[in-house]
């Protein structure tokens, strides 16, 4: 077991965030001149592959950033990225950043009614779509006035689409990036909310310097010789993007892109393709992939250095599974879209306990706070929050700038120099900290992170519905699935046809992960005296049911 080097590290880190940063010279600009230095290597599930260097891509991002600025885009303006792995992706996010435009990466699973919800309140002027989403982005267009152009990318062809290929090729491969401060925005990331529509959270240039020490860390001192990284979390979500994508290029290292559906044998079969040594996998797709492969190593040539997860607990059944059969010891982490990668373990560095969300990553201040914001004794719940201020005296870097167009939800955040995540824990006397639950409503599938507002405001849209209330269902391999309790408008009789129609009508609108997996038919929804539905009642009914004793 490696010496316990927590407290060490933590006192020796110190932040050195500069007053200009700009993600795009990070992450591709400053490697651009090493031309055999390779970024990307990509694939899909179709057997199309393909390479690139940071000098590939630094030059599309130029021809791109110059075909933007001739549409009209500027410092502050929102570029809308509808769009899966692939190179288009990377580059869109490079072109903008360095032109001091703000991206709004969403999942190319959106529906409709969530993209337009999303593109409206952002006020994005230009969307990105490929062949996937463009036909959710159709329907939409005429209601957002402040989207002036829609680019296709990978033959993504309509009427109202401009050409990307097209736009890019009559663009000069030089440009001269603006300057952009640390604090500058540069991307908003919706995250989901309970009591209202998704909040976008207004993310700056110097959050991936915050994301750093967690990133490092939890692939056990990364970069070494021979890493190469693949993860097949979604680069619109901050999983994906900040946990993965960037952090990868910023330290001049590649990465694997995969444009396809998860499944186990293919994971496995890109890791020994590529060789690929440090990954980020969600607890359900690692437990798919030990169903599926209790030795792996038997099958496939894989030498996997580093596993950090995320989204939920892995548990100790597939802890063990990693260090026997993978010989990986698995880090799990913490943190969400406002302040991501502050909890987690480098078993390398210091123990990781099975179970445990981990420890503070050096350069966080992290504790479990009560309602008034004071540190709660160790073993006591508590909400867990960040402060302000890290460790060495200066500001943390890692944090949001605001809620987009949302004061009030930015202030509720804070308590003091506290920003909560709503996530309820316990830390132990060795700075462990323990998972409880969710302080609010919203809840976690397969890695995704569900609002139940969203949801069930597009169920009561369904005819037959009158009201209805999304809760978690304890699932053994998601960690939860989606459960909407329904009551049904009067004179609709309960039926298998109702069920299904239901279902069919969120899975038109919004993400396949949002679609309720299980339906129950009731006559009333727990109200509370003031209206609201008491989804606690619900939540706690199901999960005595899911445990046999309700």
């Amino acid at each position: 077991m490696a010496r316990d080097q927590h407290a060490q590290l933590h006192a020796n880190h110190r932040w050195e965030v500069p007053v200009e940063f700009n993600i795009a010279h990070a992450c591709c600009g400053r490697w651009a001149d090493d031309r055999a230095r390779f970024a990307l290597y990509w694939e899909d599930e179709g057997g199309a592959t393909s390479a690139h260097s940071f000098f590939d891509l630094a030059r599309e991002a130029n021809r791109l950033s110059n075909a933007l600025v001739r549409l009209g885009i500027r410092r502050g303006d929102r570029v809308a990225l509808i769009l899966p792995q692939r190179r288009e992706t990377i580059v869109a996010h490079l072109a903008t950043y360095q032109l001091g435009a703000v991206t709004v990466p969403l999942s190319f699973l959106f529906g409709p009614d969530a993209l337009e919800y999303r593109l409206a309140n952002s006020g994005a002027r230009i969307a990105f779509v490929d062949p996937q989403s463009m036909d959710n982005l159709a329907p939409i267009r005429a209601k957002l006035p402040t989207l002036t152009h829609a680019i296709g990318v990978a033959g993504a062809r309509a009427a109202d689409l401009l050409d990307y290929d097209t736009l890019v090729g009559d663009a000069s491969p030089r440009f001269a990036p603006v300057t952009t401060r640390a604090d500058d925005p540069a991307l908003i990331v919706y995250t989901s909310g309970t009591t209202g529509p998704p909040k976008g959270a207004l993310m700056p240039h110097r959050c991936l310097l915050g994301n750093l020490p967690g990133f490092v860390h939890s692939h056990d001192g990364y970069p070494q010789p021979r890493d190469l990284f693949w993860s097949p979390a979604d680069w619109a979500w901050t999983g994906g993007l900040m946990d993965a994508l960037l952090p990868a290029l910023y330290f001049g290292q590649p990465i694997v892109g995969y444009r396809g559906r998860f499944d186990p044998e293919r994971a496995f079969r890109l890791i020994e393709r590529y060789q690929v040594r440090n990954t980020f996998l969600f607890p359900t797709a690692l437990k798919l992939m030990m169903k599926a492969y209790p030795k792996p190593r038997e099958v496939f040539d894989i030498d996997l250095r580093s596993i950090m997860s995320a989204g939920e607990a892995v548990g100790t059944t597939v802890f063990a599974w990693a260090r026997e059969a993978l010989g990986v010891t698995i880090n799990e982490m913490f943190g969400q879209t406002e302040m991501n990668y502050i909890v987690g373990n480098c078993d390398s560095q210091w123990p990781a306990k099975p179970g445990s969300m981990g420890r503070p990553y050096p350069g966080h201040r992290v504790a479990v706070i009560d309602d008034a914001g004071n540190e709660v004794p160790r073993g006591e719940p508590g909400d867990v929050a960040l402060n302000r201020i890290a460790p060495d005296g200066t500001p943390d870097p890692v944090f949001f700038l605001e809620y987009l167009h949302d004061p009030a939800a930015t202030q509720r955040k804070y308590t003091g120099q506290w920003c909560r995540t709503g996530d309820v824990a316990t830390m132990d006397a060795d700075g462990y900290l323990w998972y409880q639950g969710r302080a609010d409503d919203v809840f976690k599938v397969a890695g995704y992170r569900i609002g139940p507002s969203e949801i069930e405001n597009c169920i009561v849209k369904h005819p037959a519905v009158a009201n209805c209330a999304v809760v978690p269902s304890p699932d053994a391999t998601r960690g939860n699935v989606v459960k909407a309790f329904v009551v049904l408008a009067p004179g609709v009789t309960p039926s298998r046809e109702i069920e299904e129609d239901i279902r069919r009508h969120v899975r038109n609108f919004l993400a396949p992960y949002e679609t309720p997996k299980e339906i129950e038919f009731i006559d009333a929804l727990p109200m509370t005296t003031t209206g609201k539905v008491q989804r606690k009642l619900l939540r706690d009914r199901e999960a005595a049911r899911k445990r046999g004793d309700g």
